[in-house]
C-alpha cells in the first residue's frame, strides 16, 4: 500500500512558540515537507532565497495570482505574501506530511480549496505569557508588542476553525501533542498504524 500525504496547516499568534515546535518535529522526521512562502518583499539581512522565502518581483506573482499557481495569498504593507501551490500537491501525492506555517486568513483560504488538510492552532497559555514571550525577545519596540498582542487576541477567535489546537505551555508538551496529532491523522488516512 502507497503512503497517502497529509497535508498540516498550523497557525498561532507571533511569540506562541510555533516556531520552535515544528522546529523540534521537522528534525525527527524525514517523510516532512516545510513549506517555503514565496513574498515581493526584499530579503532582509542574512535571508536566503529558497530557504527563508522565495523572493519573487510583484509582477511574477501577480502572474501566478492569475495563473491560478498560488493556494492562499494575501497583501501585507504594499507586499504580496503567498504558498505556491505545485510543490505543496506534489509532495502531498508523493505520500509526504506537507506542514504549512500560515496565518488565519491564509489558512481559511487553503482550507477552503483543500478540505481534505488538517488544521492546527497553537495557542499560548494565555495573553500575559504571550506577552512575556514577545519582552523576552528583545526585538521589537513597545508599539509592535502591543500591534502583536492585539493580532493575537483577534487570532484566538479562530480557535474554533482549526481541527486542533495545540497550547504551547511546556515545549515538550506541546511537541509531543502535534507528534501524537501527526501520528492519529497518518492511521485515519492510511488505515493502518506503523
Amino acid at each position: 500500500m502507497s503512503k497517502k500525504g497529509l497535508i498540516l496547516i498550523v497557525s498561532g499568534p507571533s511569540g506562541c512558540g510555533k516556531g520552535t515546535v515544528l522546529h523540534e518535529v521537522l528534525g525527527s522526521r524525514e517523510d516532512v515537507y516545510y513549506s517555503i512562502s514565496a513574498t515581493t518583499r526584499a530579503p532582509r539581512p542574512g535571508e536566503e532565497n529558497g530557504v527563508h522565502y522565495h523572493f519573487i518581483t510583484k509582477e511574477d506573482f501577480e502572474k501566478l495570482i492569475a495563473e491560478d499557481a498560488m493556494l492562499e495569498h494575501a497583501e501585507y504593507c504594499g507586499n504580496y505574501y503567498g504558498t505556491p501551490k505545485q510543490p505543496i500537491l506534489d509532495h502531498y501525492a508523493a505520500g509526504d506530511v506537507v506542514i504549512l506555517e500560515i496565518e488565519v486568513q491564509g489558512a481559511k483560504q487553503v482550507m477552503e480549496k483543500l478540505p481534505q488538510a488538517v488544521s492546527l492552532f497553537i495557542a499560548p497559555p494565555d495573553l500575559e505569557v504571550l506577552e512575556h514571550r514577545l519582552r523576552k525577545r528583545g526585538t521589537e519596540e513597545e508599539e509592535t508588542i502591543q500591534k502583536r498582542l492585539a493580532q493575537a487576541k483577534e487570532e484566538l477567535t479562530h480557535l474554533s476553525d482549526y481541527d486542533y489546537v495545540i497550547v504551547n505551555a511546556a515545549l515538550e508538551d506541546a511537541v509531543d501533542d502535534l507528534q501524537a496529532i501527526l501520528r492519529a491523522e497518518r492511521c485515519r488516512t492510511e488505515k493502518c498504524c506503523k
